[in-house]
């Protein structure tokens, strides 16, 4: 998928919103990516994941997981078209951890989803629940990589679209802070 289209469907369903956002990292920005707007059509969907699902097609994945909320529906996507198991890893007490009766076979090739990734927090979370459940992490996929690809995590990586031209700031250094903009947090970790 070619980033034009990528950023066409994110546009058409009003996924690129405007305003003073705070992210789970605790940066600031005034341009916030809402990747359940686009998730809640099937068709873009299974579109937008099919780049992630052919670019780790030959690597033997056996678990596809992603962080809650926003890595659920992209592993199960990713775990769809890859014919193996999805599940999702989410916070309890402030801890990323499987829950719900999920585990992870022991030397699992794992790949791990995500929707949007700033400073790669969640990611590293859940490769760490990965590695202490017996798995092994093995590659990470992302819709948008929101660092412009300055985010590693050691393994094989592909983002469906890499973005490095929207700018997040330290709270103590946010321009829209200054400016008294409201600050809305549209994340799902509060």
């Amino acid at each position: 998928m070619h980033q034009k289209e990528f950023m066409d469907i994110f546009e058409k369903t009003g996924a690129i919103m405007k305003g003073h956002f705070k992210f789970t990292s605790g940066l600031h920005s005034d341009t916030y990516i809402q990747c359940a707007k686009v998730l809640r059509y099937p068709g873009y969907t299974e579109k937008l994941v099919q780049s992630i699902a052919a670019a780790f097609s030959d690597d033997e994945i056996e678990l596809v997981i992603g962080p809650a909320l926003g890595g659920i529906i992209v592993a199960y996507e990713a775990g769809r078209q890859l014919g193996v198991p999805a599940l999702f890893a989410e916070r309890q007490d402030g801890s990323m951890m499987l829950r719900r009766g999920f585990g992870i076979p022991e030397n699992a090739r794992v790949l791990v989803v995500e929707d949007v990734v700033t400073t790669g927090g969640s990611v590293r979370e859940v490769m760490e629940v990965v590695n202490k459940n017996g798995g092994i992490a093995v590659g990470v996929g992302t819709l948008v990589d929101r660092s412009g690809g300055k985010v590693g995590f050691g393994v094989k990586q592909k983002a469906v679209v890499t973005i490095d031209s929207l700018k997040a700031y330290k709270p103590q250094d946010c321009p829209l802070c200054r400016e008294g903009i409201p600050l809305v947090k549209p994340g799902s970790r509060k």
